[in-house]
């Protein structure tokens, strides 16, 4: 099979996938993988799970696609799960994260402008990423990211992730013209790196006392992935404005950006759409994947399944070489080496047949389904082990 057709957008292994199940993925040998990616935290609830076939085939057989210009059982149904869940009022429903992130800026800028500011601003922080299009790359710190694409859309005031003091500065400064602050919970392609203790919580009552939206992108961190449906439930806050995709859909595209009520508003018929978004089979398949998490206790799974396999590979990459850091937050975990290594995936798969992520070059991104088990734990820790060594 040759790739000669498709634009060079990613550099893929030579590896191709037939089947899945569970934590399991087989090539088109037949040879069989451990899944620690899942599909870059999308599959939470494994590959092929017999509830999702089931609604998949079914809602297919019903119905597709009607458009936003008809209510939609399955879109209201699944926003009332995810606002009872989040502690938010209002959901809007597109088809990626980056689609959510736009959502989110755009509504950014109409908080600024409905307070009068006519070049409003929105702090970000250094080393983030938030999609791919025009307006995210923009929110989205590494030249790697934006190389070709100046002039970028939007004004946006960059931070140290974490850094309170530099937050300040800024808005001594800048404090007329901020609308609002985005940010992930736990930077994931810049190498898994948690907000510091107590950093949510004191950005949550900074935006309170200055009239700026706290938005999160839970986009990888969401819908169970770090032992919580969302990683600031962890901090004991809500944010104003939450965006999510990745796990909500298990693989079918699906996007939402959800927002408190007086926030919500700000979009008018009109204002903001989506062609696709909403619509009853990926609506469908999200509630059925929030069943799924719900019924069978996977956010307990990964809080507890995720401590540990962060206690092993501490364990038994104690001292080496060239491991800096082991961090992670239930199954989002990062294992930062020294210096890069070449081929570090490939290696991984064909030669343990484990499938991992490695980003920034020399951070390995553990990301498996919501459902690995012990057993997978010591299966995960002994092929990283024989990796590095």
């Amino acid at each position: 099979m040759t790739a000669a057709c498709l634009m060079s957008t990613y550099q893929p292994l030579a590896l191709s996938f037939t089947r899945g199940l569970g934590t399991r993925l087989w090539d088109q040998h037949g040879r069989e993988y451990l899944d620690a990616v899942a599909g870059v935290a999308v599959t939470n609830v494994g590959h092929s799970h017999p509830r999702l076939v089931t609604a998949i085939s079914e809602q297919a057989g019903l119905l597709l696609h009607t458009s936003n210009l008809y209510s939609i059982d399955w879109q209201q149904r699944l926003a009332r799960r995810l606002t009872q869940l989040s502690g938010l009022d209002r959901a809007f429903f597109n088809n990626s994260g980056a689609e959510a992130n736009e959502a989110a800026l755009k509504l950014a800028r109409l908080h600024g402008w409905k307070k009068g500011i006519e070049q409003p601003l929105v702090v970000v922080m250094e080393n983030a990423f938030h999609g791919r299009t025009l307006g995210t790359m923009a929110a989205s710190d590494g030249p790697s990211v934006r190389l070709g694409f100046q002039r970028l859309p939007g004004d946006f005031l960059r931070v140290g992730f974490g850094d309170l003091d530099a937050l300040e500065r800024i808005t001594q400064q800048f404090s007329a013209r901020i609308a609002a602050v985005l940010l992930e919970p736990i930077q994931g392609e810049s190498g898994v790196l948690p907000a510091p203790p107590g950093y949510l919580k004191a950005l949550r009552d900074h935006c309170t006392r200055h009239g700026w939206l706290m938005m999160l992108d839970e986009i990888q961190t969401g819908i169970g992935r770090t032992g919580a449906w969302f990683a600031f439930q962890h901090e004991g806050i809500v944010p104003d404005v939450m965006t999510l995709a990745k796990g909500l859909g298990n693989g079918i595209p699906i996007g939402a950006c959800l927002a408190r009520a007086g926030v919500a508003e700000l979009f008018t018929p009109g204002s903001h759409g989506s062609t696709f978004g909403g619509n009853p089979l990926a609506c469908r398949v999200a509630c059925t994947v929030l069943d799924i998490i719900h019924e069978q206790g996977l956010l307990q799974n990964a809080a507890r399944q995720g401590e540990h396999l962060l206690d092993r590979l501490r364990i038994e990459l104690d001292g080496h070489l060239q491991v800096r850091a082991i961090r992670g937050k239930g199954l989002m975990i990062g294992i930062e080496l020294a210096s890069p290594y070449r081929d570090l995936a490939h290696r991984a798969a064909q030669e343990h047949g484990l499938l991992i992520n490695v980003t920034r070059g020399k951070i390995i991104r553990l990301l498996p389904p919501l459902t690995l088990d012990a057993r997978e734990v010591e299966m995960i820790v002994r092929a990283i082990t024989r990796l590095l060594d």
